[in-house]
């Protein structure tokens, strides 16, 4: 319940409890649905700011409520009436097709799709719709939710749930580290390492300028990644760049996790605009690596009741022509 502080054009705190039909539900969605006149840039920026706290913590706009979870609002300013704001722009017939055509597989638990890079998995901060909203678009009715997240520029194996109780379930595999995610990366430079475990933790709220960096550091959320070497490219005393091409078994999922463990290794991804090697990027920018060379390459687990999933997607087009073209 919230009431009118006294203060005009301006709300008091409000306190919203999660229904058991609301369990599940991101805190991003939760809030829309409870405070459909917000504008969404409104929305994601208190919540951005620590505004918004979930049982007394700060939580993101991908935080998952559960039942009887109390939300904290903050007092919010209600300003006079004036032109309506534009309505979100929704997906194009264009990014529907697109989406559409990267589903490789479903059942009655879940949807796969091959993720394209470039495509946002779900719509915030300035971007009016992701890979969610379009498949909400293709299948109305149907209460689809993200199991996983991936970076915009990562493509490959993106889960989605097609019930509440399965995205309870694979929620529960993936925290306590019963399923097996594999991705393909194009590293900077020779990987001498061997096969290498690296556990780090890491900073995931840290902001620098605004945007989210993370960072390495003492205190951070355990993070576990290990990698292995598939390939290296770049004959000694050519001009070619040097590059390894690895498979990275993650074993925690934490917000660039790859990207940041392997800059921390010494070998930054190729093609990375925040923890990347610019001169490497450059090199194979000449060579047609022109997005991030990250690809979540396969993911298995096993259901409760026995059942084995598993869902690979092939290394993309362009991606396979670049390490051609660095064979050469």
């Amino acid at each position: 319940m919230s009431e009118d502080n006294g203060v005009e054009g301006r709300t008091s705190v409000r306190y919203l409890d999660v229904a058991e039909g609301e369990a599940g539900l991101r805190l991003d969605k939760f809030l829309t649905q409870r405070l459909p006149g917000l504008p969404r840039t409104r929305l994601f920026r208190i919540i951005r700011k620590g505004e918004v706290r979930v049982n007394g913590g700060r939580a993101g706009p991908e935080t998952r409520l559960a039942a009887s979870d109390r939300v904290r609002v903050p007092p919010l300013r209600v300003e006079a009436p004036g032109p309506a704001e534009p309505a979100a722009r929704g997906p194009s017939a264009a990014v529907l097709e697109r989406v559409r055509r990267a589903i490789i597989h479903e059942d009655a638990r879940l949807m796969v799709l091959d993720k394209p890079a470039g495509l946002a998995v779900h719509g915030g901060s300035g971007i009016d719709f992701g890979v969610i909203e379009a498949l909400r678009a293709l299948r109305p009715g149907e209460p689809l939710e993200l199991v996983h997240r991936l970076d915009r520029d990562t493509s490959g194996c993106l889960l989605v749930a097609r019930t509440a109780a399965a995205l309870r379930t694979a929620h529960a595999l993936l925290r306590e580290g019963r399923s097996e995610k594999r991705y393909l990366a194009l590293l900077c430079g020779r990987w001498d390492l061997g096969r290498k475990r690296i556990d780090a933790p890491l900073h995931t709220d840290t902001r620098v300028g605004g945007e989210r960096t993370v960072r390495v550091g003492p205190g951070g959320k355990p993070s576990v990644s290990e990698f292995r070497l598939v390939q290296t490219y770049g004959r000694r005393g050519r001009a070619a760049p040097k590059a390894s091409l690895l498979e990275v078994t993650l074993h925690t999922g934490r917000t660039h996790q790859i990207r940041v463990h392997a800059a921390y290794a010494g070998h930054p991804v190729a093609g990375d605009p925040k923890y990347g090697d610019a001169a490497c990027n450059a090199a194979l920018r000449e060579l047609g690596l022109k997005r991030m060379f990250l690809h979540a390459h396969s993911m298995s687990f096993e259901w409760p009741d026995g059942a084995t999933f598993s869902a690979s997607a092939p290394l993309p087009e362009e991606l396979s022509a670049v390490l051609g073209r660095l064979e050469r």
